[in-house]
Formats: structure tokens, sequence, C-alpha cells
């Protein structure tokens, strides 16, 4: 007897389908339907708003305690090597966004989406629920609690704490997992009820489209140039290093999780020919730390808001941004969506408030190519990882790389 597969809607086809539904929902259905729609996402925006600086501490927090074990100078290695090329990847999305997307945004569009969001609806109602605690507080709470537990560890000591890190951490992916990604089509639901309402939906998407298309030519564009650059210091072919990381990527796409993928990326690592010791070390840990293609995901979606709403958009503004977010989003590989959830409490740096309709607009456009993201992290931590097994052999142990499997 033959079991039956159950059908699983992905969550890249909900917020497709959400999308599109709120947007008929606004435009055809009388104006109470919508308002009820609203009315959800506008208190499941203040449910995320509590959230979010938990999360901050369960993850960082546990990131950082995670991230302080282990191999000292291979660990620095690693972790100072990634978040230069989270930092790189970032500044490039910025470059390109700068000189394109201008292009895509006419005054008249700008005008359009601006009048228009003058015409939203509010909610029937909104709970007064406040975070416990705000967001610069849950992240100086989180790396203090995480660096505290890590040097105790390391007396022998404080694993009760530890293990308490883990439970909070488990716990608010639970939630994540039951609450917040499940909702989260519906809060898009409502946010696009809302926009297509007033008006402003069609516009918003006919910019999000040209965006969507120059993000995945610059995800590719950055994992080719770091495969080019890893296979120069490393002395393996970067052409055939990249095709054997092609099934990481193609299963990040569908799982929209690093941490995930982590088994696929190992396999794909020994094909390339990276020693036992350094893979086993470095994939686990690139998949928390290493996520180029989300901030160039991330980087761009930000341009675009700021510019679209007239909204102070410099570099040095922006590279603010990219610096706390590349140590913030220790948070994302957990879940589909990570990134964006990390990035929301830090969108004050740029002048976004975390639940107001522009936050919306960036979660919507993320999660839309969320999978697109995570495959180009993914792949690019092979390249960080054929980097730092040759700096590790020549300059730390000092010996050729092994050639046979250990």
């Amino acid at each position: 007897m033959t079991e039956k597969k159950t059908f699983k809607l992905g969550l890249i086809p909900k917020l497709i389908i959400a999308i599109v539904l709120g947007t008929l929902v606004g435009l055809n259905l009388p104006e109470v339907v919508t308002q009820i729609a609203v009315t959800f996402s506008s208190n499941f925006g203040k449910f995320l708003g509590f959230i979010i600086p938990l999360m901050i501490i369960a993850f960082v927090s546990k990131g950082i305690a995670d991230l302080s074990e282990g191999a000292g100078k291979l660990l620095l290695a690693t972790v100072g090597l990634a978040y230069a090329s989270t930092l790189i990847a970032g500044t490039l999305s910025y470059t390109m966004a700068s000189n394109i997307f201008p292009s895509f945004i006419s005054t008249e569009m700008v005008d359009k989406i601006q009048s228009a969001s003058e015409k939203t609806l509010e909610a029937f109602f909104e709970i007064p629920l406040k975070p416990a605690i705000d967001v610069t507080g849950a992240l100086v709470l989180a790396f203090m609690i995480g660096l505290c537990v890590s040097i105790i560890r390391q007396h022998g000591d404080g694993e009760g704490f530890y293990k308490l890190i883990n439970e909070f951490n488990a716990m608010i992916n639970l939630v994540l997992e039951k609450a917040i990604i499940p909702l989260l089509p519906f809060f898009i639901f409502g946010n696009f009820a809302n926009m297509a309402y007033s008006g402003s939906v069609f516009a918003i998407l006919s910019v999000f489209i040209k965006i969507f298309g120059c993000i995945i030519v610059l995800h590719i564009l950055y994992i080719c140039a770091m495969f080019i650059v890893a296979g120069a210091y490393s002395k393996k072919n970067p052409f055939a290093s990249l095709r054997k990381a092609v099934p990481a990527y193609l299963t990040a796409i569908g799982t929209q999780s690093s941490a995930a993928t982590i088994p696929v990326n190992v396999e794909c690592n020994r094909k390339i020919g990276v020693t036992r010791q350094i893979r086993e070390f470095v994939i686990p840990l690139s998949a928390t730390v290493h996520l180029p293609g989300s901030m160039i995901t991330l980087t761009a979606c930000v341009f675009t808001l700021l510019h679209m709403y007239d909204m102070p958009h410099s570099y040095a503004l922006i590279l603010k941004f990219i610096a706390i977010l590349g140590v913030a989003m220790v948070a994302a590989p957990g879940a589909p969506g990570g990134a964006v959830m990390s990035a929301l409490p830090f969108l004050p740096v740029v002048g976004i408030a975390s639940e107001s309709p522009l936050a919306s607009i960036l979660i919507s456009l993320y999660l839309t190519q969320d999978s697109f993201g995570t495959a180009a992290n993914v792949t690019g931590d092979n390249a960080i990882s054929m980097m730092v097994e040759k700096f590790y052999y020549k300059h730390i142990v000092k010996r050729p790389i092994p050639t046979e499997e250990d």
C-alpha cells in the first residue's frame, strides 16, 4: 500500500497568492472587507514589534556564544572573511541601486504612490501592545549575554545558562515557525489590499519587478567573483568548483534556509576538494555569519524605499545600516525570511519605522525572492571555505594541505 504524498504549498507561492488576492480585494470588494484585513495587518504588526527584541536576544546571544567557541585563529579568519564579504556585497548593492534604480522611479510614479498613501484605510482598532525592551537594549543585552556565557564556559561553568539560551532560542524559533511565518501571507494580504484600495499597488509593483531582476543578476555576478578570487588564492579551478556547488544553490532555493541546506553544502564542499577538518567547521559557521545574498537584496530594497519617498539615502547612512545588519543577521538562517526579520529592528537607522507601511513593503519585496538570496549565501560559503583552507594550512599550521581524504 503506497503512502499518499501530501502537497504543501511553499512560502513564495503563498506570498504571491496573498499579493494577488489582496490586490483583487482592495480593488473590487466593499471598503469594510479591506478594513477588516487592514485591522489584522495592523495588529499583527504590533505583535511583530513585540517579538523582534525577544528574537534579537534569543538568536544573537546564542550565535555569539556558539561562535566564540572552537578553533581560535580559524574562527577569527572565517568570521572576518565572511563579514568582509557581507560588507562588500552590501556596498556593491548600494552602488548598483544608486546608479540604476533612479531610472526606474519617475517623479510621476513617486507622486502617485505618495498621494495614494494618503487614501489608505485605518484599522478598526489596535491592541496597545508594546515591546518589553527596546531594540537597542535588546542588542546590547544579547551581546553581553553571549560574550559572558562564552567566557564562563571556557572556565568550565555556565552550561546551565547556555542551555537556557538554547531553550529560549528554540521557543522563539517555534513562535516564528508556528505563528510569524504562517501569518505573514495574511499580513501581506492586508497590506496589499490597502495599497490596492488607495491605488498605489500597481506603481509599486512596476518598480519592484525591475529591481528584482537587477538583484538576481548581482547575486550571480557576486558569486562568480567570489569563486574567481577564491580559486586564484587557493589554486583550485574556480569554474569547476562553482559547478560542484550548484546542488547547494538549487537546494537553498527550495528550502529558503541556509541552516537547512548545510548537509548538502558540506557534500558540495567535499566534492570541491576541501578537507574534512575545514569544511565541517566552515560551512556550518558560514551558514550563520556569511549572508551576502541577503545583504544585496536588503540594501537594494531599502535604497529603493528611501529614494521613492525622497528620504536621505547617502552611502554613509546605508553603510551604517549594512555594518550593523552584518552582525545582527546571525539571527537569520533559522527560518525562511529570517534576514528581513533581522533587519526590521534596524530600519530606524535609515529613518524607516519598523511597523510602518514602508516596512511591510520591504517584507513583501524581500520574501518574494528570499530563496534566491539564500541560494547566493550558501553557494558563497563554498568560496569562503576554499580561502580559509588555504589560509589555515599556509599561515596557521604551516604545512601542506592533505591530498587524500582524511
